[in-house]
């Protein structure tokens, strides 16, 4: 089986996103021993935001078809994603834009958009400083909702989340966030064999 494993968090050694990617990644290992593993840290090697590119030999071609060949040999998708400003960081953007290309992994057809991407699970570790599950709030989620609806757009719906949220609210929300989310990492990782 092959993972694709990425992270995208700014915060380096000190992101909640980071500890739980690698903490999925290990757990997959421990499940799944031969695991193939593939890392891109877009935060720490941006990619560049999406533009049109004329010639094939440019480096950003070259750079998007790797990005885009590591994603579609990938069977399960790890997924680092902080909460920014309500939503995903640019460099993470800026990678789902190299790999939501058409007729790679969408197309349009008389019926409307089909994904290409069938097959895949993807799991997200989401990391928020507040809670933005329930409530008022969840209005201002456009993290998950957009991720959703981008993988699914692609044909991905086997999508699962862990959470840890309030992580800036106070080292108590912290801690019992991380709790949660690392009980929750065994569960997903069984559904995911």
């Amino acid at each position: 089986m092959n993972v694709l494993h990425i992270d995208s968090s700014a915060l380096g050694a000190h992101s909640v996103s980071r500890g739980l990617t690698a903490a999925i990644v290990t757990e997959l290992k421990h499940e799944q021993p031969g695991l193939n593993v593939t890392y891109r840290d877009v935060a720490a090697n941006p990619l560049p935001h999406w533009a049109p590119v004329a010639d094939a030999a440019d480096p950003a071609a070259t750079m998007g078809a790797d990005v885009m060949d590591e994603f579609l040999a990938a069977d399960v998708v790890v997924i680092g994603a902080p909460m920014y400003n309500f939503g995903i960081p640019s460099a993470l953007k800026a990678w789902i834009d190299r790999i939501a290309v058409a007729g790679k992994t969408f197309r349009y057809t008389a019926e409307g958009p089909e994904g290409l991407a069938k097959g895949k699970r993807v799991i997200v570790a989401s990391s928020r400083g507040g809670f933005y599950s329930a409530g008022a709030a969840a209005a201002m989620d456009f993290q998950e909702s957009y991720l959703r609806a981008v993988l699914g757009f692609i044909g991905i719906t086997d999508v699962e989340f862990v959470r840890a949220e309030g992580v800036n609210v106070s080292a108590d929300h912290k801690n019992e966030a991380l709790q949660s989310a690392q009980a929750a990492i065994g569960g997903v990782i069984r559904k995911a064999a």
